[in-house]
This record gives structure tokens, sequence and C-alpha cells, in this order.
């Protein structure tokens, strides 16, 4: 699959997506780039504005097995991993399979249960495979998780550890949709019986895995590479951060860079690819120290400062005008729009 025939194919995805949950285009566009990626997205957000639909409706887009945990206080590994049952007639024990053996699996309200069962996400997160009494299962490809947590209520919930933010490719929010937006949800619960909307699948869930490698074609011009390492760095140099961005989370930007040029319907990244990307993919991984915390600085100031604070690189690109011209320069020195 080539990277326009994907970028056409995402398109349809969110417009199918965006038939059934009222939500702004760049949400939407920023969650298929972390699906893109082949990573995982957390959405932090208040109850009601939509995020197990979401979940939902890009599985049935995609034509994915789906599979929704509720996080709880009580709820165990096993109840996630799943655990090996005796089966007495055959006289052994036999692995039963839980719910994370899915192709999407929303995790609901992760900051309820435990950090131990919150655990049991990370090597499923991290190496697509579980382990149980000493024994590695596979999980299936593609596999990602959404995972869920309600910012306003705090009590009896526990926050994640950096180490299970890290795992997570993008945050992001929803927000609460427009007058207009709101008028359109009830138009639409309005025209239909269930209170629920459908999605009807976009693609073969089988190609989902090669949609998925569309972006490691996807070139970045060497200029664009330090840029993307120089953001990175620069967090870790700002006083307010105890603990800046991991190596891993530069990397995770280098990939939903590309992966938003998919989606663009382009081989190759652009500079606005970067800084569009930077903010989901590196506030969540910022550690503030204690007085920037007692202060109240927020995170995303300290991403905001560092993109102020870092040159971006020169490098040629589509024309940002739309005139056309004669043809822009990409990033490999060759021309486009049909100039040799």
């Amino acid at each position: 699959m080539d990277h326009e025939r994907a970028g056409d194919l995402c398109t349809r995805i969110l417009d199918a997506v965006g038939e059934a949950v009222i939500a702004d285009r760049e949400f939407l566009e920023t969650l298929m780039t972390g699906i893109l990626a082949r990573g995982h997205v957390l959405l932090e957000d208040v109850p009601g504005t939509g995020k197990t639909l979401t979940a939902r409706s890009f599985a049935t887009a995609l034509n994915l097995d789906f599979q929704r945990i509720q996080f709880t206080p009580d709820l165990l590994p096993s109840d996630i991993t799943g655990s090996n049952i005796y089966n007495e007639a055959a006289g052994s024990f036999e692995f039963s399979p839980g719910p994370v053996f899915a192709n999407v699996v929303l995790a609901d309200e992760i900051n309820r249960a435990p950090p131990k069962t919150q655990a049991a996400l990370l090597e499923a997160m991290g190496e697509q495979q579980v382990t149980v009494d000493g024994t590695t299962h596979e999980l299936p490809d593609p596999f990602f998780v959404i995972a869920t947590q309600n910012p306003v209520e705090q009590e009896g919930t526990f926050g994640l550890p950096e180490a299970q933010r890290d795992r997570f490719v993008i945050k992001t929010a929803m927000g609460y949709p427009d007058r207009d937006g709101e008028r359109e949800l009830l138009a639409r619960r309005a025209g239909r019986v269930e209170q629920a909307p459908s999605v009807d699948p976009v693609v073969d869930g089988e190609r989902v895995s090669a949609l998925q490698r569309v972006p490691e074609g996807v070139t970045m011009d060497e200029r664009l590479r330090d840029y993307v390492v120089d953001l990175g760095r620069a967090t870790r140099e700002d006083r307010r951060v105890e603990v800046g961005v991991s190596p891993r989370g530069v990397q995770r930007l280098f990939e939903a860079a590309r992966a938003l040029a998919v989606l663009r319907g382009r081989d190759y990244v652009v500079p606005d690819d970067v800084k569009r990307v930077v903010a989901p993919v590196f506030t969540h991984r910022i550690v503030l120290t204690a007085d920037a915390s007692v202060r109240g600085t927020d995170r995303s100031e300290v991403v905001a400062s560092v993109l102020d604070s870092v040159e971006v690189p020169a490098v040629g690109g589509e024309p940002q005008d739309g005139s056309g011209g004669g043809g822009s320069p990409r990033p490999d020195g060759h021309r486009q729009d049909g100039e040799s």
C-alpha cells in the first residue's frame, strides 16, 4: 500500500467515525495518528463526551475485534490477562484468555484500578504479549490500547506511574462539542431508534497491519531529525521539569510525525507535522518539579516554551499558500507537481 492510498483510506475511516462521533476533526486525526504509529492512546476527559463511543467506532470502522475492560479498585491482573483453569476432562490446566486478547482494547477509567492491575497492561502494551504462570502468550496483531481516565474525580483513583504513561504514544482529550455540535447530536438521536449510533466497516481488518506499515516508508530530512531530538532534549533543560522526555518519547515523536504525514497523503515529513503532534506526544511524559507543581504550572506550558525556544529548520515541502506554483522542493531534493 502506498502513501496516497493509505491517506485516502485514513480519510474514509475518519469520515466514517465522524458520522457517529460528534468531535473535533483534529481530535479524530490525533487518535488516528496514534493508531497509524502502532501505539496506544490515552484519552483524558470528563464523562459523557463520547470516549467509549469513539474507541468502539474506530474498532468497527477498522473491522477489528473490540473488548472493553472496566477498571475498578477490585479488578485483578488475571481479570485482564486471563488465567489457567483446570480441565477435569483432560486432567490438566488450560489457559483461558482474558479480555486483553483483542485487536482494540478499551481500558475504561484505567486510573481506578490499583497499580498492580495497571501493571498487567505494561507487558501487553510494550511487548504485545502476556505472561501467565511463566508461559508467554502472544496477543493478536494488530493490537492497541485506548485508555480513558477522568480528570475530575480524584478520590479512589490511582495516578498512572511514569512507566505506564510513557507507553502511550499519544495523550489527548475530546473536549466539549460546540453549540452546533450538540445540536447535531440531538438531530442524529432523533433520527434513529438506538441510543448509540453505528459505524460501517471501512477496511478489512487484515489490511490494518499493512496500513500501519506505510509510515515506515516515510522519509524525514536530517535537519528535521535534529529538530525532533532538540525538542526532546530541551524539555530536560527546563528548570520547571524534574524528568524530561525520554529517548523513547523522542522516538515516538518521530513515529507520530511520520504517521501524520501518511494521514496527509505524503511520503515525507514537513516541520508542521512535528509541531502538530509534539504536544500530544510530549506533554504526558513530563514530570514537573515540586516547586512548579505548587505554583500551578501546566505541563503544556513547558511544551509551548520548548516549541518557542527551539529553532524550526528550513525544510522544503508542499506550497503552504496552496498556489502550487511550479512545484516546491521535497526534503529529498526532488521536485513535485510534475516538474522534472
